[in-house]
């Protein structure tokens, strides 16, 4: 199968740059696959696990919170807010996280931000299932 170059990009940093065969995007509205020579594309991306390298065989993994992906000229680039690869998750300071989070959503406070507690447990739960899986 053809290759195309893919890479994942943050405002902080370049956090990875190969060639594979195939990418499976957590879009905003579900998955959404990329092939070599894939038409032209810009979408918004949720939060989610990216999936790439051979059509056939194991992928690795990142986890991302929300940003952009665009396909052109055989090239697609995540513009993610925040990305790590699989092998870059501390999975105990995710479940951490995940704890706090869910504590947050526990107690109800008036003065508490919802939405941001409930972001920061489903971003947890993401990082957590890019590592174990």
């Amino acid at each position: 199968m053809a290759e195309f170059q893919f890479e994942i990009v943050t405002a902080e940093r370049q956090v990875i740059t190969t060639n594979v065969e195939s990418v499976l995007l957590p879009g905003v509205n579900g998955q959404i696959g990329i092939y070599s020579n894939h038409a032209p594309l810009l979408t918004a991306l949720g939060i989610g696990v990216v999936e790439f390298g051979p059509k056939h065989q194991k992928k690795r993994k990142a986890a991302v919170a929300g940003g952009f992906a665009e396909v052109s000229s055989n090239k697609l680039t995540i513009f993610a807010h925040t990305a790590e690869l699989a092998e870059e998750i501390d999975v105990l300071r995710a479940k951490q996280a995940q704890a706090r989070a869910e504590r947050r959503l526990q107690q109800k406070r008036e003065d508490m931000d919802f939405n941001r507690a409930r972001i920061a447990l489903k971003k947890a739960i993401n990082r957590i299932k890019a590592a174990e899986e």
